[in-house]
Formats: structure tokens, sequence, C-alpha cells
């Protein structure tokens, strides 16, 4: 993370200089910018690893292992640096609220001229105080004095920061999280030799943040760079070329392949009851590298807007259960089995399944369990289903749910696509006299170690946070997209043999992933825009949820307007995929449940200057 987050991408005290006198910042927004990002890659190690304690030398441990000194060089030419700073802010216009930038430019400047240290020869593991008095001549901070009241922004008051325009708002608590990382009267700071220390002087103790950064600090120490960690979705192990399987996996023809025929008795959905929006997102994201507007993520991605949730998953899977059901006519003693198709779930025991049978007063299933298949959930719970009916010959309910919203941190790329939402299907066993719904199920996973670990959840090394690497997955969409179409081509229709299954398509509506990438693949592909179907823009992605939610939509629109014959491909992580062929009526869609009653969110307060002053102690 800090090597691609910030080695790579802040710029320099040297850049920001050459940009000044080069002329390169159009406004006062531009240049604060690149001093938040210089700030945060100066803390690059102290932000995750580190919590900043200035102590009196005479206090400090001498012989402890994890207590650490800032080995520091002095920051070159950093006047003429600083002078260029200040001077290029007074000349540049305002992006959008001059009152607003200036509170913001008081608290990044304040620490950008007081910073003393050159921040590239930082060592990525300080030293110990013992290591660094054995060198006495190694510099660190020293304070002649130290307020131990010196006033910091609290948690609250950074969350609950609040501009007109996001991204002065984003970076408003990007600032106070900065000025939180120097709680002492910079203008009081030097440079010293560790052997110059008296021992009432105050020194700036480095002390681990939680024990797991401990441990790793420990880890890095005794086995040294060579053996650090490798990069997210790396086993660090070689890698198998991914070889082909010997023989093609045909789609399952259902009507040929099975005796019992899926109907599909009611879809129903339950949206995340809060609407989370691309100026939301960017207000709401920590300091990012990825500079984007929300028209930016909106050209990207297709998507204005998503839908967060405060409910936990499981209620979402029991609201939107409990409606297909009722919609459906059916009583829980009917159903044989239940099965959830989710990705983000948090319970293992029980399984969700298991626990939505319990909740819905089912005594017993044939089955109920859970299929982490990402975003082809619907095709991988279509297939189960369509199995299960072969056995237990009675409803079968296909739950897909996705919660987001707690699992993607607060970097933009990650929380500017997901969202959260449920929908439930009731498929069961169709008459002697009805043809089933569903024609036509295929299902893939694995390929290239590279594309089967594209997104990651939970990361270890991202926070736990659901990590994503674009490149891999635009490939493995393109990969399975082509392999779908072919299949579709050599498929003959099942009620028209002199056509092929491609040709009975009336409607296309995939997986909701991206549909800028999707799109453009798609018509790569030999398909037409205008084939396809997205709700992505009010929803964003909702992995196994996506599909099913959109063909609601797709009724609700008015898009489907009687039976339609649909293709839903879905793609994702694991390099899943997999499509179904299916009769959508728009009789089975069920209306949307009532959400519950729930608080008002609380209106922020805006920093006013007078924040800004008490901050500093003014």
């Amino acid at each position: 993370m800090i090597g691609r987050d910030f080695e790579a991408k802040a710029p320099t005290g040297t850049d920001i200089l050459a940009r000044v006198n080069s002329g390169e910042y159009p406004n006062r927004f531009a240049l604060l910018r690149d001093l938040g990002q210089n700030l945060y890659w100066v803390n690059r190690y102290a932000l995750p690893m580190f919590d900043k304690r200035p102590t009196r030398w005479r206090d400090m441990p001498r012989n402890r292992s994890d207590v650490f000194l800032p080995l520091l060089h002095p920051w070159e030419d950093a006047d003429r640096k600083v002078a260029a700073v200040e001077q290029a802010y007074k000349e540049l216009p305002a992006a959008w609220d001059a009152d607003a930038e200036g509170r913001i430019f008081d608290l990044l400047f304040d620490v950008f001229r007081n910073k003393r240290h050159q921040a590239t020869e930082l060592p990525v593991i300080p030293p110990t105080v013992a290591e660094m008095t054995a060198r006495p001549d190694s510099l660190t901070y020293v304070l002649h004095q130290h307020d131990p009241d010196y006033p910091v922004f609290r948690s609250g008051q950074i969350l609950d920061a609040n501009e007109d325009v996001p991204e002065l708002e984003a970076l408003l608590r990007w600032a106070m999280v900065l000025h939180n990382q120097y709680p002492w009267a910079r203008e009081h700071t030097a440079l010293r030799p560790v052997s110059t220390i008296g021992d009432d002087d105050f020194v700036i103790a480095l002390h681990p943040r939680s024990r797991e950064v401990a441990a790793f600090i420990d880890r890095a120490r005794a086995e040294g760079a060579e053996d650090a960690p490798v990069a997210f979705g790396s086993t660090g192990r070689t890698v198998t070329e991914a070889r082909p399987p010997i023989r093609p996996y045909p789609p399952v023809r259902v009507g040929e392949a099975f005796a019992v025929l899926p109907k599909l008795e009611a879809l129903s959905v339950v949206r995340g009851e809060h609407v989370c929006s691309n100026d939301d997102v960017i207000r709401n994201s920590c300091f990012s590298w990825s500079p984007m507007s929300a028209a930016e993520i909106s050209a990207k991605t297709g998507i204005e807007q998503r839908r967060y949730s405060a409910r936990p998953l499981e209620q979402l899977a029991l609201d939107a259960a409990r409606a297909a059901l009722a919609h459906a006519g059916r009583a829980p003693e009917e159903i044989g089995a239940v099965l959830v198709a989710t990705c983000t779930s948090d319970r293992l025991i029980p399984s969700t399944a298991c626990w939505l049978s319990g909740e819905l007063g089912i005594l017993q299933t044939h089955a109920s369990v859970d299929l982490v298949a990402a975003c082809a959930g619907l095709p991988y719970g279509l297939a189960e289903a369509v199995r299960q009916l072969q056995e237990v010959r009675r409803p079968v309910l296909l739950v897909c749910v996705e919660k987001f919203s707690d699992k993607i941190g607060s970097i933009r790329t990650s929380r500017m696509i997901f969202g959260d939402g449920a929908a439930a299907i009731v498929v069961a066993p169709a008459t002697a006299d009805e043809a089933g719904d569903v024609q036509v199920l295929q299902t893939y996973a694995s390929g290239p170690a590279s594309e089967v670990n594209s997104i990651v959840w939970p990361n270890p090394e991202f926070d736990n946070d659901i990590t994503v690497y674009g490149p891999e997955v635009k490939s493995l969409v393109r990969r399975y997209l082509a392999q779908m179409i072919s299949e579709l081509e050599e498929q003959s229709d099942p009620d028209s043999a002199d056509r092929s299954l491609l040709e009975s398509i009336e409607l296309i509506v995939p997986h909701q992933a991206n549909k800028t990438m999707v799109v453009d693949l798609a018509r790569k592909a030999g398909l037409k825009e205008e084939q396809l179907y997205f709700n992505i823009a009010e929803m964003g992605n909702v992995s196994a949820a996506s599909i099913p939610i959109a063909l609601y939509d797709a009724v609700r629109d008015g898009v489907i307007t009687g039976p339609t014959r649909v293709f839903a491909p879905g793609f994702g992580a694991g390099a899943v995929g997999g499509y179904a062929v299916l009769t959508m009526d728009p009789a089975i869609a069920a209306p949307e449940p009532a959400v519950a009653d729930l608080p008002a969110p609380r209106t922020p307060p805006n920093p006013t200057s007078e924040d800004v002053r008490v901050a500093f102690g003014q």
C-alpha cells in the first residue's frame, strides 16, 4: 500500500516547487491537494504504523525493543520551497470557496513549513532508542517545551467536517488528520543530534499502533527486506501455468437434462435505504490518490449513486425472502431448500441460509446452504436450485444478497463501485403442461492466477477491506464474455432448432459491474448497446444481487412488459462466470417491501475559522 499509494504517486517538495515555478497549478485547490499528498507521503510509515508521543528525554525507555525514534535528515532547500508555496497560494485564484480553501491552507501549510526534515530518506522501520544512542550523531525531533494539552481535532470533529463542495470537505478532513499527526507547537521543533539532547528536552517517541503492527515490525526486523510481504492477490509462490480443461464444459440445456423443469414464481428485491451519490463518495473518502470528480466517476463506471443499508446482510435477505414467499403464495413448510448466494456474509456458523430457514419458520429443508460465487451468484444459484428441484420436487428459495458498505473502507476506487441490496426468487417445479422458465444454464470458475486473485476480500494487507485490481478484472470479463457469446452462437434455440440461441435472445441483463467496461467489451464481442439493460446508475454494483435486481427494475422501467427471453451473464471475483437464459414474466415481480423506520442522519456542523484557531491554540 505504501509503495503503490505513496511512493509512486505523491509529489515531493521538489516536485511541488517545480510545478509552482512552471505555473502548472490552475487554482488553489490543485496546490492544496499536492500539499496534502506530500504530507501524507511524509507520514507514510507513521500513519499506518505508529503513534507519535512527545516524551521527556529523561523518561524515555533506553532499552525497549518496541519504542522507536524518528531518524531524520535535514530538509534541503526548505526555505525556498516553503516561500514558493506561500507565494503561489496568495497569487492563485480560489477554485470554489476562498474561505474554506483558506482554512484548509492554514492547517496544511503550518505542517509543511515546520516539517524540518527530508522525507525521501525515512527508514521503513525506525531505530530503537538504544540504536539511536549508539549513533550519537543521528538527528531526531527535539522540543524545548511541550504542552500536553496542545489541541487536536477529535474523531467526531473530523467525521463531521462539512463543506458545500465535496472535494473541499474531503480535503478538510485530510488536513485535520495531518494536523493531528503533529500534536505540539511546530515552531518549537528542531533537529538535533541524540548526543545533545538534555534531560528536560522532549523527543517524539514512536509507539506501534497495535499488537499486529508490533508483530509486523518484529518480523520485518528479524527477516530482513528480502522476506518482505508480497503484494496482495499473490501467494509468494511460483505460479502454476493455467491449462485449459481436456474438453469444454457444454452449457446445460435444462429441458433436455432434467425431468423436473423450473418455474419462476416470484422475484422480490430489497434495496439499501441510504442513497450515496458520487458527490457523497468524494465527501466521505479518505485521502485518495485518484482525483476523480463526480462526473468522472459517472463517466468511468456509469454509476450516479449506490445504495447502502444500516441493516445487517441477514436482515436484507430475510426481508427479500418474506416478500418473495408472500408473492408466490408459498408457506414456509412448502420450501424444500434454501440457497443464499453471497460473497459478503460475515456469518459462517450457522450459514446465512440455515439462519434464514430458522427465521422463516422452516422446521426442516433438504438443504440450506450458502454459495460463494460473487458476481456470478445468480447463474450459480439457479443451477443449484434446478438440481435441488430434481430431488425435493418442491419449491426452492434462492436469495442473492450483498452488503459491501461495511467492507470497502474509504478508498474511493472501491467505494465508488459497490452497494448493498438483496433479491429473492422462488423456483418451483413446473406442471406437466408448462415449458419451464429456465432454458440454459452455464457456470465457470478459475483462470490465470492473476485473474483468480483480481478481487480480494478480506484483504489483511489492506485493513481487511475489499481490493480490486482493475486490469485483471477487465481481462476475465473479456475472456468470459467471448466464451459466452461463442456458446450462444453454437447452441440452437430450444424452441426452434433453425436458429441459434443467441438469435432467440430478446434482452440482455448483465451483471452490473461497470457499465462503461461492460458496454465496451460487449460491443467488441458483437453485441449492441441497445440490447443491454442497466440499472447500475442508481444501484451500483451489488455483486450476486445485481442481476436479479436489474431484472426487477427492467419490469419497473417498462423494458419487460410481457414474458421475455433474457440472457443474464455474470462474472467476477474468483474468476467466476456463468449465465442463465430464462424467461422473465413481469407478473412474478413482487411489490417492494417498505423500509423500517430508521433514525434520521444528523446534520454535521461546518468547522469555522474559529475551529482552526482553536486547533492552533490561538
